[in-house]
């Protein structure tokens, strides 16, 4: 039997009826997120339901072989950390926007181009990476758990513009599962403090269960199996869409340095390496051209999942493969996917909120270490009073051009970043002192 403490360790040895329930938490802890910007784009451009399910299929799989990746490496496409990857929701406006106005097939070869140059980007890294100091990655961090404040709110009532949003049931569910996960943090001890989202997920679960909140009639439905389908859509290739997808694969290569920076910190205790980084972009990259392939919109590194490691300790690598290959089953085997996507939102938000605001907490950390001088201050400072101030007021970015909005009105981490980093290069570095 193999020491727990190993769990605490990248490489340590973890039997897998020991590594399955921690694998499972990091599934269940981003399942949603997964695959909702897939199930919003499928309705708003008007695709038909068996495609849909289709697409839900292919961006589970993508997300376990992303994961995969990242945790076991090939050449240097993955970054070795345990990172967890998923469909990411900052592509989202833009792709329903090309894909409303240019097709599927435009939207599709944009995502395959822009995650090509993302990839090249990560391994090219160490000529541009020093433009990323502590502080700045700090900030981008901070940024990232205030940005997902908003997100596991809206969970925990219920879902955004959903009809029961806010309803008492909803605030049952979600504070209990909050309760017992806080319960489990606070008082167990060892695994069971480790597994404590997994427990909280569990009992809120049921409790919606019993409270006839989760819906099984589709069950019987469920085939039991079904491979996913490669090219969906028929790439097609516009320059402009192309420009427009590549700015936004540079923000994601910001969440991804932000995301590997906390990770790094706050559940291994040290600073990430610059290769480590470029990696883990990387990844990112050329696995988001794989899912062009299977028809989805880009991938990225999951912050709900970095505030879960960071909560728990948990990093062990072949404990989050086993829930990665959960995911892959997921979009095999119908029936799995459709216990996980049943899960209600409020559930989902009771775990969450907390892994949050320890991802926020890892940022103040992150700032800690950097140092308190009057020169850092003055970056963070004005980093997020504007970026997360401007973009809670998205109408001041109507006379801009529209790939600006587009890039920067709906996301205070690419503003965070774009002035953290300008702060950092013009801020003459000899009035640095410590506070």
């Amino acid at each position: 039997m193999a020491d727990k403490s190993n769990l605490y360790q990248l490489d340590g040895r973890v039997p897998l009826a020991q590594a399955v329930p921690f694998g499972l938490q990091h599934v269940l802890a981003m399942f949603v997120s997964n695959i909702t910007p897939i199930i919003i784009l499928a309705n708003v451009v008007g695709i038909d339901k068996e495609l849909s399910s289709i697409l839900v299929q292919n961006c589970m799989v993508i997300a376990g072989i992303g994961t995969l990746i990242q945790l076991y490496p090939i050449w240097r496409i993955g970054s070795r950390l345990p990172i967890v990857m998923g469909i990411s929701f900052t592509f989202l406006s833009l792709a329903i926007a090309i894909g409303t106005t240019m097709g599927m097939g435009t939207l599709i070869g944009a995502v395959i181009v822009g995650g090509i140059v993302e990839g090249l980007l990560g391994l090219c890294a160490k000529y541009w990476i020093k433009l990323i100091p502590h502080v700045v990655a700090a900030t981008v961090v901070i940024a990232i758990g205030f940005s997902l404040l908003p997100i596991g709110a809206n969970s925990f009532a219920g879902g955004q513009g959903a009809a029961d949003f806010g309803s008492a049931n909803n605030w049952i569910v979600g504070s209990v599962t909050l309760l017992v996960c806080l319960v489990c943090q606070v008082f167990a001890k060892g695994v069971m403090r480790s597994l404590s989202v997994l427990i909280g997920l569990v009992v809120g679960y049921v409790l919606a269960v019993c409270m006839g909140m989760v819906d099984f009639s589709g069950l019987a439905n469920c085939s039991v199996i079904s491979l996913p389908k490669l090219l969906p859509f028929t790439p097609e290739f516009n320059i402009g869409a192309i420009l427009s997808i590549v700015a936004i694969f540079l923000v994601s290569a910001t969440e991804t340095i932000g995301d590997t920076s906390a990770l790094c910190n706050s559940a291994l205790g040290r600073n990430p390496h610059q290769q480590e980084m470029g990696n883990a972009i990387t990844c990112d990259g050329f696995i988001s051209s794989l899912s062009g392939i299977f028809g989805c919109t880009p991938i990225t590194s999951f912050s709900q999942n970095v505030g879960l490691s960071a909560m728990t300790g948990v990093v062990n690598r072949f404990a989050i493969a086993t829930g990665a290959c959960i995911m892959i089953l997921g979009g095999l085997f119908p029936v799995v996917g459709f216990v996980l996507t049943s899960i209600p939102q409020a559930v989902l938000g009771g775990c969450t909120i907390m892994m949050f605001g320890s991802i926020l907490f890892a940022g103040f950390e992150m700032m800690s270490r950097s140092g308190f001088s009057q020169r850092n201050m003055i970056i963070v400072s004005l980093s997020l009073s504007v970026g997360l101030g401007f973009t809670a007021a998205q109408d001041m970015f109507k006379l801009f051009p529209e790939i600006v909005q587009t890039v920067f009105a709906q996301n205070c981490v690419a503003v965070v970043f774009l002035l953290a980093v300008l702060l950092n290069l013009v801020l003459p570095k000899e009035e640095e002192k410590a506070s």
